[in-house]
């Protein structure tokens, strides 16, 4: 086993590698050695003190020398670690005094501060930093406020407001120490203060199932409400739309008559225009038609047209010339009585 051990040790520090026995004599040199070489991990760094007084120098991880009974040294760890504060009295602005069972602080250690740090506050530098700070910053907390706001108004902000103070606080005091977060567990308070709040949790749970319930009714009300007023526009978008057709039939009807008397009308004028034109023409026609030698003509036609001829003493002769030649005018209104008189036989 210790072969093996100084084996590791003369590969480490380059001397060659032989076969050794574990005879006494071997013994006594692995125990010197082993006085005078140390290892150290990877996560930690080491501090020294020569005769009590603190070097300057740190060593990083790995194998190490150092004098036997005069050198000592002590590990600090640099990566994440988690201190857990137990057990923190904590007294309220009204004079409660409540317990934070645990109070976990995740935090690490920058390796060019260790020797800083450890000068300041030695190796056990979690103690002063982080654990007599949070017992002082909660304390503070608490006494500002509450055991409504602590126990559960601003609860959610405990873990949150600690790592802001102490960060600060570290900023100014250590630098190198970084807070990464903190846990804090819901306190213990009084047995008769905590059946109250349960008491109170249970009528605000309550509550809450009550609003809850007259949410739901008035959702369903509200629901109801919707429904028969989009029932509603539909009945009246349907009616208007009805509305709308009637109408529109409406307006199609009145344009059909409006169309159908403007076509009639249309005809009634072409009509009389035509009878009126008819008319005017024939007027021309018999205008042009009726002359004095026309109608004689016609008088004589419809005196040969009669079966019966009428003579008297006013009538001296059948036919007498009317013409403007001269001729007496009493033979001239004979024959237009007789050609009357012919007529209303016909």
């Amino acid at each position: 086993m210790f072969t093996d051990w100084l084996s590791e040790v003369c590969v480490y520090l380059g001397c060659p590698r032989r076969k050794l026995k574990d005879s006494p004599s071997t013994v006594l040199c692995l125990r010197l050695l082993a006085a005078v070489i140390y290892g150290r991990d990877a996560v930690t760094y080491t501090v020294h003190h020569v005769g009590g007084a603190l070097l300057t120098s740190t060593s990083g991880p790995g194998f190490h020398l150092m004098l036997p009974f005069i050198t000592t040294y002590k590990a600090v760890q640099t990566t994440l670690q988690t201190d857990e504060v137990k057990n923190v009295p904590c007294g309220t602005s009204g004079g409660v005094m409540i317990y934070f069972d645990r109070i976990e602080v995740v935090n690490y250690l920058i390796p060019s501060a260790v020797y800083d740090i450890v000068r300041n506050f030695t190796a056990d530098y979690d103690k002063a930093l982080i654990f007599n700070k949070v017992h002082h910053e909660l304390n503070q907390f608490c006494s500002v406020h509450s055991l409504q706001e602590v126990y559960i108004g601003l609860f959610d902000q405990i873990d949150e407001n600690l790592k802001l103070t102490l960060q600060e606080d570290l900023t100014s005091m250590a630098p190198g120490l970084i807070i990464q977060a903190v846990r804090v567990t819901k306190p213990n308070i009084p047995e008769s203060i905590r059946r109250n709040y349960e008491l109170m949790e249970s009528e605000k749970t309550k509550l809450l199932i009550s609003q809850q319930t007259q949410k739901v009714v008035e959702k369903e009300a509200e629901t109801e409400r919707i429904k028969a007023v989009i029932e509603a526009e539909k009945v009246a978008q349907v009616a208007e739309i009805k509305y709308g057709q009637k109408v529109m039939e409406k307006e199609t009807e009145k344009k059909i008559s409006e169309i159908e008397d403007d076509a009639f009308l249309a005809r009634q004028k072409a009509k009389a225009d035509a009878e009126f034109y008819t008319a005017q023409r024939a007027a021309e026609a018999n205008k042009l038609k009726l002359t004095p030698e026309y109608l004689q003509l016609m008088k004589y036609q419809a005196i040969a047209a009669n079966s019966k001829i009428y003579f008297g003493n006013d009538i001296p002769q059948m036919f007498v010339d009317s013409g403007p030649a001269g001729a007496s005018s009493k033979p001239s209104a004979a024959m237009d009585i007789v050609g009357e008189q012919i007529l209303d036989i016909d």
